[in-house]
């Protein structure tokens, strides 16, 4: 199995009121071609900032991120904003989904945005929202559709690009627990039936030790979790 991931020496620290807060320091992270991985912690501790350093929607105060042995050029927005949309999914807590367009157009969006022709992107989107099971729902709104539904549309549109990384933070937090199981379920068959890697970020630990390997975020470093506790 050939690395996917590398991040390497990576601090963060913020300025503020005159202290400098201190989230990352020295943090490294091996991730393998189509690997499942958990980073569990409080609240708190920088889950959602590593996730956004390893996804490049933020940048590191110092360290390098490796993407499939390359270094990615962190200096360079335009670069790594066409890396992060071709080679990166992403799933919040939050579904972000834009309220004034159907599911179908939300899961449409990012092969629209890469010049993907109209209907491709149509029918790439309408195979993947029938295979989350959507296929009665694809012209609601999202304000139509519920909390679980809304996060299948974010999972869809998360892989409409083909990546081979999915970045997860906290997928099901705001869900009840059987359609956050749902919504695990999907990640999961995404690894295994599309070979995507996964990193979830969660405070679950049930979830986590389903997930497969576990890291435990503390004091700005990654440690290997042996157990659930």
């Amino acid at each position: 199995m050939s690395s996917l991931l590398s991040a390497r020496d990576i601090d963060k620290s913020y300025s503020e009121g005159g202290r400098e807060i201190v989230v990352l320091r020295q943090l490294s992270l091996e991730l393998q071609t189509s690997e499942r991985l958990a980073i569990v912690g409080e609240s708190g501790v920088g889950k959602s900032t590593l996730l956004h350093i390893l996804g490049t929607l933020d940048r590191p105060t110092s360290g390098r991120i490796i993407y499939s042995g390359k270094e990615l050029p962190l200096d360079d927005e335009a670069a790594v904003s066409a890396f992060r949309n071709r080679e990166i999914g992403f799933v919040f807590q939050f579904h972000y989904l834009l309220p004034d367009f159907s599911a179908l157009e939300n899961v449409m969006l990012p092969a629209l945005i890469q010049g993907i022709s109209p209907a491709q992107a149509r029918e790439q989107a309408e195979d993947l929202l029938e295979s989350v099971g959507l296929k009665e729902r694809m012209s609601h709104r999202p304000g139509k559709l519920s909390g679980g539904e809304q996060q299948r549309v974010s999972v869809a549109r998360s892989v409409i690009l083909q990546p081979k990384l999915i970045l997860a933070d906290e997928p099901t937090g705001s869900l009840d627990f059987r359609i956050g199981q749902e919504v695990h379920d999907l990640l999961f068959q995404l690894n295994e039936q599309r070979g995507v890697a996964l990193i979830i970020a969660t405070h679950n630990r049930d979830f986590a030790e389903k997930i497969g390997r576990q890291l435990e975020l503390r004091d700005g470093q990654l440690f290997p979790v042996t157990h659930c506790e």
